[in-house]
């Protein structure tokens, strides 16, 4: 017996360091899909003014392009968390690279801007949903210690992608036109597909369902196992709905730069290629910012809501600080607050959903993670149209960048009526066990109301 305990221990130390090493696996498949996704969105305004000139349209109206694609995104994230938790992680992962790439294919061939809101918006939107949640969840599960840094690195690839897509994207429009762009966009993004398959099949316990005597399904234990899948009862709490707020908040104007930036650029007079580094340089500081950001959160030296209220606030005056930078025709001032900018919108991303399992535990992780991008994707839906608009109504972009910026600043005021911010340590997880009895009492409801006087009866008379 003594013979065979250390050969267990090895195999079990064996498969500790395998599951390990996998999870950066997982870091790079995400690293991969987040470039083609987000990267690739964050790209879109090199897009904006070609379609601008092509369909003679309002930028109000072509912003609705880009919202409408970050809005299925982040709509469609419950969907991918409660599939995933339903069926198999990698199948979804696959059919939304497939979908991502298919949007872009078909928006090549579009002829009015409805097609482009459809292909562009509600079809790659569907994808990127089915993508992003699933991937995020999967990536934290295998990290404990570094899910921060491992989130920060994977989250790189869109400042690595914004640096270098710009330019590309802008050489490609003006070699293929935006449609060839397009298609060539599309190829690309069905290599996520290749990355879903790098997730490995997860096993599931079979819930038994109540049914009646024709054999149907019990509609109450039917809304259980929906509940269970999209972790319902998080709304219910006070803490998930007040972090959500704020993310919401700061969700309007984060991206407002990435579609707008190149166009005010342009707008005040540099060239196509300046418009389009400025952005390229701001992505290779959300790099650094990324990195850095993981590490130093992992170091455990201040709270991670603490270090997301701070990279906000100033992400937030940033934002505001753009047009003003530019106000004299200096390339160098607005390049220096880009740079500034591009380092405190990446140093906070990864923190946005590192802090996600302190509130809600681990188990519940994947349905937080959709429900807070389905909260949030009204937020995508309004930001670009509401700074497109302000842009139309007083002729430049100074209205919209100064908007954009408050609203992350508003988000950080709301993380501060968060339970127990103020203090300089974690919670205690008695805290989150609380949460996780409360949702047993809600199951065990729904189990005593599927037990209802009728099954009771038929159950008799079997």
């Amino acid at each position: 017996m003594t013979d065979h305990k250390p050969k267990a221990e090895s195999r079990s130390d064996e498969a500790k360091g395998q599951d390990k090493a996998w999870g950066w696996v997982l870091v790079a498949a995400l690293f991969i899909s987040t470039s083609l996704v987000f990267g690739l969105m964050r790209s879109l305004g090199v897009f904006f003014v070609e379609f601008v000139h092509y369909f003679e349209e309002s930028a109000q109206a072509i912003s609705w392009i880009s919202s409408t694609g970050l809005a299925a995104q982040q709509f469609f994230s419950p969907l991918g968390a409660a599939l995933c938790n339903a069926y198999d992680t990698r199948a979804v992962v696959m059919t939304g690279g497939f979908l991502a790439g298919l949007g872009l294919i078909l928006a090549s061939q579009a002829t009015c801007l409805v097609h482009l809101y459809l292909t562009m918006g509600v079809i790659s939107g569907l994808g990127w949903g089915l993508i992003f949640t699933p991937m995020v969840a999967t990536v934290m599960a295998n990290f404990t210690q570094r899910r921060t840094l491992a989130l920060g690195v994977a989250f790189s690839s869109i400042g690595i992608s914004s640096f270098a897509f710009n330019p590309l994207f802008q050489l490609l429009v003006e070699i293929y036109t935006w449609r060839g762009a397009l298609l060539i966009l599309g190829a690309l993004s069905l290599n996520i597909v290749a990355c879903g398959a790098l997730v490995r099949p997860q096993k599931r316990v079979k819930v038994k369902q109540k049914t009646d005597s024709e054999g149907r399904t019990s509609c109450a234990a039917m809304l259980q196992r929906v509940s269970s899948y999209l972790e319902l009862p998080l709304l219910l709490e006070r803490p998930y709905l007040t972090y959500t707020a704020a993310i919401t908040l700061i969700n309007v104007g984060y991206f407002v730069p990435y579609f707008h930036l190149v166009a005010h650029s342009r707008q005040v007079g540099f060239s196509e290629y300046q418009s389009a580094f400025v952005m390229s340089a701001a992505g290779a500081t959300d790099i650094l910012g990324r990195v850095a950001s993981g590490w130093f959160a992992d170091l455990g030296h201040f709270r991670l809501i603490h270090l997301l209220s701070l990279w906000t606030t100033l992400a937030g005056t940033f934002i505001i600080l753009l047009p003003v930078s530019s106000l004299s025709g200096s390339y160098a001032a607005l390049m220096v607050i880009s740079l500034l900018y591009g380092f405190c919108s990446g140093a906070l991303t990864s923190l946005v959903f590192a802090v996600v399992p302190l509130i809600v535990g681990v188990k519940r992780m994947m349905g937080g993670l959709g429900l807070l991008q389905l909260i949030e994707s009204g937020a995508g839906l309004l930001g670009t149209p509401l700074s497109g608009f302000l842009k139309d109504v007083t002729g430049n972009y100074m209205a919209s960048f100064m908007v954009a910026g408050s609203f992350p600043i508003l988000g950080t005021l709301t993380l501060a009526t968060l339970p127990h911010y103020f203090s300089c340590t974690e919670p205690s997880t008695f805290q989150r066990c609380a949460h996780d009895d409360k949702d047993k009492n809600l199951h065990s409801e729904l189990e005593q109301i599927s037990s209802s006087p009728s099954d009771a009866n038929l159950g008799g008379a079997r």
